[in-house]
């Protein structure tokens, strides 16, 4: 099974260390990085989960209302994409909340998914999860289950899908990222930095001997114009920006020869019934 999935933020939300959340004073892009995707799922008759921050909808509310307007699944990746384990458990929620009513006031559509920003949701934050299904969430898309720049969750074992029992009777689906190993060192090639970094064949290996794909892009993954975060450390700024050139025809490539699913789609052909619940309390 594949999941085609997207996290809406500009160019600059690539820094995660300054804590300088004045975006106001950037150049806007957004705008059109979602509709050079938009275009391409269109012409494949293709849709995905987009992951939006509050803070678009709140900005840009046009962004929000072109993704919904082609009918695609829209959740929650946060207010202004600050990492997950940096808050508490009443400011998480707090922002979470904010995220998620600023984006259904923009759709009139309840918001059931989330992603946390850099996979943030790690052993030592596993409260989230217990937050997120008390605002109502059913899917979360946070798990990195393997080590991680932000921790991960090695204790999730393997990388598909599965019900997390938050144990107030609630369920949470989860749909983590998939991991491919390589001399030990764990990777993602299904988005992000590696996507971009990696050349499309061994991609395309990869994928077919995958059952399960879960892919993430934003549109700054396709902008070469866009311009350049300075003082990011030497490891997040080649992450960021490495095989920006040529990657959107990767990723023209890799929808030609992949039958995706949105979190919802992928949520209806999964028989949850035979898929195992894992207690929260045992990622810890």
């Amino acid at each position: 099974m594949n999941i085609l999935t997207f996290d809406i933020e500009d160019w600059y939300n690539c820094d995660f260390i300054s804590g300088d959340f004045n975006w106001d004073k950037h150049e806007v892009r957004i705008y059109q990085g979602v509709d050079r995707i938009l275009t391409e799922l269109e012409k494949r008759n293709q849709k995905g989960t987009f992951f939006c921050l509050g803070w678009i909808a709140e900005r840009h509310p046009d962004v929000i209302r072109s993704i919904q307007k082609q009918g695609h699944h829209i959740g929650c990746h946060s207010y202004q994409h600050e990492l997950s384990f940096r808050f508490d458990e009443k400011a998480f929620k707090a922002d979470t909340l904010k995220a998620k009513h600023l984006i259904e006031d923009v759709t009139g559509e309840k918001v059931n998914a989330f992603r946390a920003p850099g996979f943030s949701i790690t052993k030592n934050n596993t409260w989230a999860l217990r937050c997120l299904a008390e605002m109502g969430f059913i899917y979360d898309c946070s798990m990195f289950p393997a080590p991680h720049d932000y921790g991960g969750m090695p204790s999730y074992g393997e990388g598909v899908p599965k019900r997390i029992d938050i144990g107030d009777g609630r369920i949470i689906k989860e749909f983590p990222i998939n991991i491919h190993q390589i001399m030990g060192k764990h990777i993602v090639f299904s988005g992000g930095g590696f996507f971009r970094l990696f050349p499309y064949w061994l991609i395309n290996r990869w994928g077919k001997h995958s059952d399960y794909m879960m892919t993430y892009f934003h549109p700054r993954d396709f902008d070469e114009g866009q311009p350049v975060m300075k003082n990011l450390p030497a490891v997040r700024h080649f992450k960021s920006y490495v095989g920006i050139k040529g990657a959107f025809t990767k990723f023209q490539r890799l929808l030609d020869h992949y039958e995706f699913y949105n979190v919802e789609q992928a949520d209806e052909l999964i028989n949850w019934d035979t898929i195992p619940i894992i207690q929260l309390d045992s990622l810890k």
